[in-house]
Order: C-alpha cells, then structure tokens, then sequence
C-alpha cells in the first residue's frame, strides 16, 4: 500500500499535515524530538554515571540517606 506512494504524493501529505496544524506547532515538535534524540544519546553515552548519581541524590538535590529499619538491618548483616 505505501509502496505506491511516489514524491508527489510525500509532498501532498505534507502540505495537509502544514495545513492542519500550523507552521509553529511542526517547529515545536520538531524541537521536542531534537532534545529528546539528545537526552537518549546522552543516555546512552554514560549509563554509569547516571546511576551513581542518581544512587547518591534525591530528586530535591539532597544526598541519600540510608532509612533502613534497625532490626532489618541487623539482621540483614547477621
């Protein structure tokens, strides 16, 4: 079915999708996927580095602290 669909008919498709929702609305989406193509690289590059720091920070940006119940932790040391 889209093996039939030749340049023209990309081009008409492309008009409509223009028409229906606007110059800035396709500039916007288009900058959303750029930043996320980049947060996946990003990602992608240090796995490591991103897991140590999120094991070492909340989200506030405070370190971790260890909230482990006493008993639980004795006996997991046990």
């Amino acid at each position: 079915m889209l093996n039939n669909i030749g340049p023209a008919g990309l081009i008409l498709i492309a008009v409509v999708v223009l028409v229906l929702f606007g110059r800035g609305k396709i500039a916007g989406l288009m900058g959303e996927v750029g930043k996320g193509i980049t947060a996946f690289k990003n990602g992608v590059k240090s796995p490591d580095a991103e897991i140590e720091d999120a094991s070492t920070t909340t989200a506030d940006g405070s370190a971790a602290r260890d909230v482990t119940p006493e008993e639980r932790a004795e006996r997991d040391n046990a």
